[in-house]
């Protein structure tokens, strides 16, 4: 899969090849929805806290005695019954809302909004992206020269650059992250993704592992070392080259 790729005064300046097992994997709605509301759920903070009945204050003594004055029995003022005693079953801030997503899944939901991102022309490419001062109206004027014009925009930068960070700070709909920190939900919030060149670089090294060994290989190596001792083990791969 080929992409324009653009310099910071909006011109094309060529075409830049996207590696297809990042931008071009079968989409599954299904495990993008799963992921993406398990990253709301951890982002999620309680406010909302009422207390229970130990924790208002007063209520101490008890109101009247047990017996004798035909009233209902009480221990409290503070008893949940009562105007102003504690709540019950009310929101709470010890509730954990937290879920946990294996890193695969993660992983492949992250390469599913990378292609889809891909297929509909909403990743924008630069050539480089960089600033001499951390100048809001620079920043404006690239965003203008792109396709991107006002739209939302997420920007991923290699590495952390100050000035890029501090001119888009003030810019409606537009946010910056470092590559290494995408993930689907922030990619989801925002309609168009621009990146520059080396950006791709990066989501293959941190996103893409690949295994040196096939597998049926790791396990014959595995199972050979386990039956001989580490100087046995030393004195094979010395043999074979390694």
């Amino acid at each position: 899969m080929f992409i324009k790729t653009y310099n910071q005064e909006g011109k094309e300046v060529g075409k830049t090849s996207l590696p297809k097992e990042i931008f071009d994997v079968k989409i599954n709605p299904d495990l993008v929805h799963q992921v993406v509301v398990s990253q709301m759920a951890n982002r999620r903070i309680p406010i909302a806290h009422t207390k229970i009945r130990a924790e208002v204050r007063g209520g101490g003594r008890k109101p009247w005695r047990q017996k004798g004055t035909g009233r209902a029995r009480a221990g409290s003022i503070r008893s949940p019954i009562w105007r102003g005693g504690g709540i019950t079953f009310g929101p709470r801030k010890t509730r954990v809302f937290k879920q946990k997503i294996p890193k695969k899944m993660r992983r492949k939901a992250l390469f599913m909004v990378l292609s889809t991102k891909a297929k509909e022309n909403l990743i924008v490419l630069l050539d480089s992206l960089k600033l001499d001062k951390p100048k809001t109206k620079l920043i404006v004027e690239i965003l203008n020269n792109l396709p991107i014009k006002k739209a939302s925009c997420l920007i991923a930068l290699p590495t952390k650059e100050e000035a890029v960070i501090r001119a888009s700070k003030n810019i409606p709909k537009v946010e910056t992250t470092q590559t290494k920190d995408l993930n689907p939900l922030d990619l989801l919030s925002f309609k168009y993704l621009l990146i520059p060149k080396e950006s791709i670089n990066i989501i293959k090294e941190t996103f893409l592992k690949p295994n040196l060994l096939p597998k049926m290989e790791r396990g014959r190596e595995n199972h050979r070392f386990s039956r001989v001792g580490k100087q046995q083990a030393k004195r094979v791969l010395e043999t074979e080259g390694f």
